[in-house]
């Protein structure tokens, strides 16, 4: 079945709009946690809960795409994730607020579930550009809600961000319903069944560890930048508020965007090439990003390289990894992405600390410290992957098999 350009662009919107509810609260933070009555050091859970929902959801929900019909739980869960955000932008109090940003969070796994139904229903020559496509959409939800959250929230206040978020996701959740045929497929397995294979293929695939272990220290790369950034740009020389911060994020926003090629590089075969390469481009990123505090323009060409890199990784991986399973498309994505989540708190939680002990250029050597780490373990599993084909009698012939990384090595 061939995805045509409005149907792939309503799926990106969808991964869009749903990510945007986790990460729209973070530029609006302080002044919506002034309103919600909460002290200066309880702000953070606003945060914490729209993760917390998010993790949640990778483990006990993404594994139901294996199950039901996927157009479905899309819908479905557009729907809830509505309700959540609806709930917080009539929250009375900071309790109300986490419960709503809780629930948005715990639904707006539809992005997995949209990324495994993109990988069932495109053909083998298409998937790499469907899943890219559609992905961008996450990145764009990312960064895209910064800008967005941070210009409303300034002049109609932030509870329409979050208004306007829950309308869009009922909007959409129709649209899908319209316009996307059902997920036709075998579905004889248990959602049991699902979590079991789920964890069995975190201990013993080989490639998802080896994908997923590249995810945690890719998106810690990217979470050091993106959690630390607000640091050095609101302080001396440059004294940024808010506002004018958020309008970085359309740097990188560009950055992504132009990644979306990688998913066509990726169906002629050069995904692990696109991986290694997209790796050194992170990492000598980092030397513009950490000219922050006097130049920015070469911060500005850092953002847009970073961005670019961490979308061609994680498009790469997300290819491989459906196309070596494609009957257990969401069950392989759902484990992956718990990597990913991971990452970026990690990524958060250090880049914190690093601007308090060193400085902005400690969370600099922080983020690149990352992205070496992603390379090397690449760079290891090229080789043992060429071990093992070079001594297998016969040689694997699996999909995604050039990746499998032999941990007793």
């Amino acid at each position: 079945m061939e995805i045509t350009r409005p149907q792939r662009f309503i799926l990106a919107l969808v991964c869009a709009v749903a990510v945007s509810t986790i990460y729209a609260i973070q530029p609006v933070l302080e002044v919506a946690s002034t309103g919600l009555g909460l002290a200066r050091g309880s702000s953070g859970w606003l945060i914490a809960a729209g993760q917390l929902g998010y993790f949640a959801g990778l483990a006990v929900l993404v594994p139901l795409g294996d199950v039901a019909d996927r157009r479905r739980l899309i819908t479905v869960h557009l729907a809830l994730t509505a309700l959540g955000a609806s709930v917080v932008s009539v929250a009375p109090n900071g309790a109300v607020a986490m419960t709503g940003l809780l629930i948005a969070g715990l639904f707006a796994v539809v992005v997995q579930v949209t990324v495994a139904y993109v990988a069932a229903i495109a053909g083998p020559g298409e998937r790499g550009r469907a899943i890219g496509a559609v992905t961008s959409g996450v990145v764009t939800g990312i960064l895209g809600a910064r800008v967005l959250a941070g210009f409303l929230g300034e002049v109609l206040g932030w509870r329409v961000v979050y208004a306007l978020l829950a309308a869009l996701c009922v909007a959409l959740a129709v649209i899908v319903r319209v316009m996307f045929g059902s997920d036709r497929r075998d579905r004889g397995l248990r959602y049991v069944d699902a979590m079991v294979s789920m964890g069995r293929l975190v201990r013993t695939d080989r490639l998802l560890l080896s994908r997923g272990l590249i995810a945690l220290l890719l998106f810690a790369s990217f979470g050091t930048l993106w959690s630390g950034l607000a640091l050095p740009l609101g302080a001396p020389p440059w004294h940024l508020g808010t506002a004018d911060i958020g309008l970085f994020g359309l740097a990188g926003l560009a950055g992504a965007l132009g990644a979306a090629r990688a998913g066509r590089w990726a169906d002629s075969g050069r995904a692990q090439a696109i991986t290694g390469s997209a790796l050194v481009v992170l990492t000598l990123s980092w030397a513009l990003i950490a000219r922050a505090e006097v130049n920015l323009w070469l911060l500005v060409v850092g953002i847009v390289l970073l961005d670019f890199a961490v979308q061609a990784v994680h498009v790469s991986s997300q290819h491989l990894l459906t196309g070596a399973h494609s009957t257990r498309a969401g069950s392989v994505i759902g484990a992956y992405m718990t990597f990913y989540s991971l990452g970026s708190a990690l990524g958060a939680i250090t880049t914190t600390r690093a601007y308090g002990i060193w400085g902005w250029v400690g969370c600099c050597w922080c983020g690149a410290a990352y992205s070496v780490s992603a390379l090397i373990l690449w760079g290891l599993v090229q080789v043992v992957g060429k071990f093992r084909r070079g001594a297998a009698s016969p040689p694997c012939r699996r999909p995604g098999c050039e990746d499998a990384m032999d941990l007793e090595s």
